[in-house]
């Protein structure tokens, strides 16, 4: 059953963008023509082929996953629109989240020139914020858009940071030789990394914008 979806997938690609190969799927894809091979044993189509394979020809990305719907979308390499990854992992607003799985749940699509203004939409990812440490600026259920092209530190400015295993959503002090966590939320005391810690945190990437449904 698995391997006939993976070939129901490799079906549907090569009928959609021209591609005549596993061979030439690879090249496409920037892989080893053994992880085709590999993908096709497991049955699994990885997220990040039916990624830039949508944003490549312009194909839908849930066409590419399981036949259902129109065959193409709006998000070609030149179309008004560009697909964005929405991941499974959570950014804590709190103590830390440990759920940091980079599965991709969905995709959502933003207009390309707004997203050009913004930074590399490449490199962008939706998250959801976990928590109440950054209100009121956002709340538990948020979802944010983060650009991982951008993790220079600059005062005010809101980012997506890991701690050791743990993500979070803070501001972000720059120290001599330490580095200030920050909550919007009062009730939450600055956290202080120096030395070793502070070389340890990973500035995942920029928050730029935030969506938030009312219930």
């Amino acid at each position: 059953m698995a391997s006939s979806h993976f070939e129901s997938f490799l079906q549907r690609v090569f009928e959609a963008s021209g591609i005549a190969s596993q061979n030439e799927l690879a090249s496409v894809l920037n892989i080893h023509r053994a992880a085709v091979s590999q993908a096709k044993r497991k049955g699994v189509v990885p997220e990040r082929w039916i990624l830039k394979l949508s944003q490549k020809y312009g194909l839908s990305p849930e066409w590419l996953e399981s036949g259902k719907g129109a065959t193409f979308s709006r998000n070609g390499p030149d179309g008004e629109f560009f697909n964005i990854p929405k991941v499974t992992a959570r950014l804590s607003a709190g103590g830390g989240s440990f759920e940091t799985a980079s599965t991709i749940e969905r995709y959502f699509a933003f207009q390309r020139a707004w997203l050009a203004k913004k930074g590399d939409p490449r490199r962008m990812v939706l998250m959801d914020v976990s928590g109440n440490s950054m209100e009121p600026e956002l709340k538990d259920g948020d979802m944010v858009l983060v650009d991982r092209s951008r993790t220079e530190v600059a005062a005010g400015v809101i980012y997506a940071v890991g701690v050791d295993e743990a993500i979070m959503v803070k501001r972000i002090e720059k120290q001599p030789n330490a580095l200030v966590l920050h909550s919007d939320n009062p009730r939450y005391m600055p956290v202080c990394l120096e030395g070793g810690a502070a070389a340890g945190v990973r500035i995942i990437g920029r928050v730029i914008w935030a969506c938030r449904e009312y219930r």
